[in-house]
């Protein structure tokens, strides 16, 4: 049985990424197509929460009222579609903290179910890297990983056998009309 969670990365599943990092609003731009899917996940009932890594605050690159100012850009672009964004959770910390939060730990992921009070497990959980992947399957979510972002970088380098039963997908979009196509199938 499926969740009526759908937990998404935020840099290259629903934004542009950079190896730069995303510093600012201005800086915050969306994928083709991004918008629309979450709001149309969010029509079909879906509570939407963003599990993001945001080691760029550790590292000094911004600061949470840079982030929180590109979390109310999101929610705003969003709602403007028809759509809400249930949840931001964000990890602070870099790598080199070795903190629980920071995916593929998955503290953002008991954040969510605090939040919720429900569980992630079968929740879609749509990311672009093998830690999304590895996070996911962690907390028995059911992944999906999309090409943009480090998304064909995650299918080229990941082991083969990791992938057998997680579709890919082209963006967010195609995923989202695959998850909605799975909940027309089982309703």
């Amino acid at each position: 049985m499926t969740s009526n969670l759908i937990i998404l990365d935020r840099d290259g599943v629903i934004n542009y990424d950079s190896d730069d990092y995303i510093k600012n609003a201005e800086e915050w731009i969306p994928l083709p197509g991004s918008i629309e899917a979450i709001s149309e996940l969010s029509r079909a009932g879906f509570k939407i929460c963003v599990a993001t890594n945001q080691s760029g605050l550790g590292r000094g690159l911004f600061t949470e009222y840079d982030l929180s100012n590109m979390h109310e850009l999101m929610r705003l672009v969003v709602e403007e579609q028809g759509g809400k964004i249930d949840g931001i959770f964000f990890c602070p910390h870099t790598p080199e903290d070795k903190c629980a939060c920071r995916k593929p730990g998955i503290e953002l992921l008991n954040q969510i179910e605090q939040q919720f009070s429900q569980s992630v497990e079968n929740s879609w959980f749509i990311g672009d890297t093998e830690k999304d992947i590895d996070a996911a399957l962690a907390k028995h979510c059911k992944p999906i990983l999309v090409l943009t972002g480090k998304g064909s970088l995650t299918q080229a380098t990941i082991k083969p056998e990791k992938l057998i039963n997680i579709p890919v997908f082209d963006d967010l979009f195609s995923a989202t009309m695959f998850v909605l196509s799975e909940l027309n199938s089982t309703s």
